[in-house]
């Protein structure tokens, strides 16, 4: 049996980005700062200081992804305290923490919660009438999977 869980019109949206993708991110913020205004946001270390300053407003700053911030955020989710997830993250390069990266994406796809992991994605996801409107999510069974002898 799946269970709903309801995400308010106003979204708990955590913007993530790797190193070379940080000023896309500030680009796509900045070019979305009246829609991002109806949202709480949080941010992941020097992302979160950047966008703070750039949108001049307060985001929720967690620790840097490599310092454990990917894993805050995935907490999160996992708690249902994130609605949406916004990671612009490089596919060209490797990063120390990549594991953590994967983790987090596949907790957000766990927890069913959009995500969007570059430009495009992310425009859809703000236009989306869903946006500004409550919605009810499913949160998949998990029961068989925890009830499974190891």
């Amino acid at each position: 049996m799946n269970n709903v869980r309801l995400i308010g019109s106003r979204k708990r949206i955590a913007l993530v980005a790797h190193d070379n993708k940080k000023k896309d991110l500030i680009d796509w913020a900045l070019f979305n700062k009246a829609a991002l205004s109806r949202h709480e946001l949080y941010a992941t270390g020097t992302t979160g200081t950047l966008l703070e300053e750039k949108l001049d407003r307060s985001i929720r700053k967690l620790l840097s992804g490599p310092l454990g911030g990917d894993q805050q955020i995935g907490s999160m989710i996992a708690e249902g305290e994130i609605d949406l997830l916004i990671f612009f993250w490089d596919p060209m390069e490797t990063q120390a923490h990549d594991s953590d990266v994967k983790a987090l994406l596949r907790l957000g796809c766990a927890w069913n919660i959009p995500m969007a992991t570059d430009r495009a994605s992310a425009d859809f996801i703000m236009t989306s009438p869903l946006m500004n409107q409550d919605y009810e999510t499913i949160i998949p069974d998990y029961s068989t999977y925890l009830q499974r002898k190891i």
